[in-house]
């Protein structure tokens, strides 16, 4: 199986300002997340990034990487500049690692491009793991996701979906999703010329463009259940302690 990964990393980050150089035992975070992904099979790891300050350091420790635009609003816009920039040919597997998850499974990476070798009719894929804690169904900060019987995704929500109408609340029904992506690379770039859509907006979810143009999303369980990537300083707190 053939397969790259790209991993979106924008400095600026209102809760943890300069996030991807933030150290990690003696790395950066986006040095942490670069060496998950080499460990994954795939034949090239590129990071993406809107600034200098994390070119330099993915060159200081040999990372191949590209200096994206400033302007982009969403990590997908800097994945399609990437294809782009790098030529890659359309049938290419592209898997979006975010650039705060240093703990990201190398199996999990692998996993997901896997789908889209396994299901050549679909343009794109994800994962998601079960939901064990019943407080977590009715978190909006938790996505669940519902599919229909051939693993596509039928529904993203912040929401509880499905909403249990006589109320025998049950966690086998839910399954949060996880923010990886695989892509073939020339949906990327058909992704961006997407409208986008009512849902989007209003639950404040991006991959609901997807299937409000009729396109599918390939889910299954993730083989490895991911640590929570860092997005506070309370989040850093405990990655840290955890490679200390």
């Amino acid at each position: 199986m053939s397969f790259v990964v790209v991993i979106p990393a924008r400095y600026q980050s209102s809760r943890l300002p300069g996030k991807p150089l933030q150290d990690i035992a003696g790395k950066s975070m986006i040095e942490r997340v670069y060496l998950q992904a080499k460990q994954s099979g795939a034949e090239r790891v590129v990071i993406a990034t809107d600034d200098k300050r994390i070119v330099d350091a993915a060159n200081d420790f040999g990372a191949e990487v590209v200096l994206t635009a400033t302007t982009h609003e969403s990590g997908t816009e800097r994945l399609a500049e990437v294809c782009q920039k790098l030529n890659f040919a359309d049938d290419t597997i592209v898997v979006n690692v975010q650039g705060d998850e240093p703990l990201i499974p190398p199996a999990v990476v692998s996993q997901v491009a896997q789908l889209l070798v396994e299901a050549p009719e679909v343009k794109m894929a994800s994962l998601s793991v079960p939901i064990d804690e019943p407080e977590d169904i009715l978190d909006p900060n938790v996505v669940k996701v519902v599919c229909d019987k051939q693993q596509h995704a039928l529904y993203f929500s912040r929401a509880a979906v499905p909403f249990e109408r006589d109320g025998n609340w049950s966690n086998e029904h839910y399954s949060r999703h996880i923010g990886i992506y695989a892509y073939r690379a020339h949906f990327i770039g058909e992704y961006i010329q997407l409208a986008p859509s009512p849902l989007e907006k209003i639950e404040k979810l991006e991959q609901l463009r997807v299937l409000w143009h009729g396109e599918k999303i390939k889910m299954a369980r993730a083989s490895e259940i991911p640590a929570h990537g860092v997005d506070t300083p309370e989040d850093l707190a405990k990655v840290r302690a955890l490679f200390n």
